[in-house]
């Protein structure tokens, strides 16, 4: 008798082992299904998806909240339920033969980083074209950078610093961390758009241009950005190919506009301060002078410097002379004292001149 409750009892701890051992196996699976389900639900959350005119006009509440207009398109306030906001442009008709509505779409609605606007979705219905994308309430950079006058507008260096880097780095993931190189073509203040925590995120990928990461230079037919921020072997082959470089150039012609609180272009101010305000810039900084620039705390002095610097490092002339974007997001984030690059303001002449010169080359 005695043996036989010794065996009930060895049975029954083998019965409770071995439920055990089922339910968690089941346990398993379950949790693996709720893993997959979850993937599967946010991985269509990431897709773009496809709206009718019809759902467009609800959306917006008939166009009712305008934020903006351009060439390509106008930008309204919409609403996908109560707590998701979005941004609705309506693209011209007039405007192109379709590439910037299909590069918008095939490009962005492939990418996913924090420092890219989000394409939450688009309209193709008969001849209407929309694209819908994440709302960023505090809107363009251009807003903050080109309005110092309006004190709610101020932001403090060290933000803007934060920026700089956000901006960068996105734009290195375009360049590396997708499948193939994407060229932006259209880097500046107007397309950075801010979120609620002044996020920087880069927009309008409509003049963007696909490439490997192994071709060194692309061919294009047309000109493709905006005046003050198009590199110069976009406008002429003689000063290099076109490449990844001309995004890196674009970007230096922001930081300085954030540096300068101007556009590089400016048709308001006299022409002869116009020509040589970023020439003066590098002329400060070569003698070793101040920016004598909106200054609040003793920081912000090696914060404006470093923006400067790697402003004028990426707007030289020779494409083989801007570093890339990885190094300029070592260059900002980076504790290191940075040297002044070679002056990119010289001549043509001079500049061909010193083409025999040592300089340093960037990958």
């Amino acid at each position: 008798m005695y043996a036989s409750a010794i065996f009930g009892f060895f049975l029954l701890v083998l019965v409770i082992i071995m439920l055990y051992r089922v339910y968690s196996l089941d346990k398993v699976e379950r949790d693996n299904r709720v893993t997959v389900k979850k993937f599967l639900e946010d991985y269509e959350a990431l897709k773009p998806s496809r709206y009718s005119y019809a759902d467009v006009k609800r959306i917006t509440s008939q166009f009712k909240d305008k934020l903006g207009q351009g060439g390509y398109g106008t930008v309204y306030k919409g609403k996908l339920s109560d707590e998701v906001f979005v941004a609705v442009k309506i693209l011209n008709n007039s405007q192109g033969n379709g590439e910037e509505f299909i590069n918008e779409v095939a490009i962005m609605g492939t990418i996913h980083h924090v420092n890219i606007v989000r394409l939450i979705g688009f309209c193709a219905d008969r001849f209407k074209r929309a694209l819908i994308y994440e709302y960023l309430p505090n809107e363009s950079l251009e807003k903050f950078i080109f309005s110092r006058a309006i004190k709610n507008y101020l932001l403090s260096w060290k933000k803007l610093q934060e920026i700089a880097i956000g901006i960068a780095k996105g734009i290195e993931y375009l360049h590396q961390g997708c499948d193939q190189r994407i060229l932006h073509f259209d880097i500046k203040p107007h397309n950075i758009l801010l979120d609620h925590n002044f996020n920087p995120k880069i927009s309008d990928f409509g003049l963007a241009k696909l490439c490997s990461k192994e071709q060194s230079a692309v061919s294009m037919t047309v000109i493709r950005g905006t005046m003050g921020y198009i590199a110069p072997e976009v406008l002429s082959r003689n000063f290099g190919n076109v490449s990844y470089k001309s995004d890196v150039y674009s970007f230096g012609m922001l930081l300085l506009e954030m540096v300068g609180g101007r556009k590089n272009i400016d048709v308001s101010v006299e022409s002869s301060s116009q020509v040589y305000f970023l020439e003066w810039i590098y002329n400060h900084l070569d003698i070793g002078e101040e920016l004598h620039i909106r200054i609040e705390e003793e920081r912000d002095v090696e914060i404006v410097k470093k923006l400067a610097i790697v402003g004028l490092s990426c707007i030289q002339w020779c494409p083989m002379d801007r570093p890339s974007m990885n190094i300029v997001v070592q260059m900002l984030e980076g504790g290191d004292k940075l040297t002044m690059p070679p002056n990119p303001f010289a001549s043509t002449v001079s500049t061909k001149t010193n083409l025999s010169k040592p300089r340093r080359v960037f990958q």
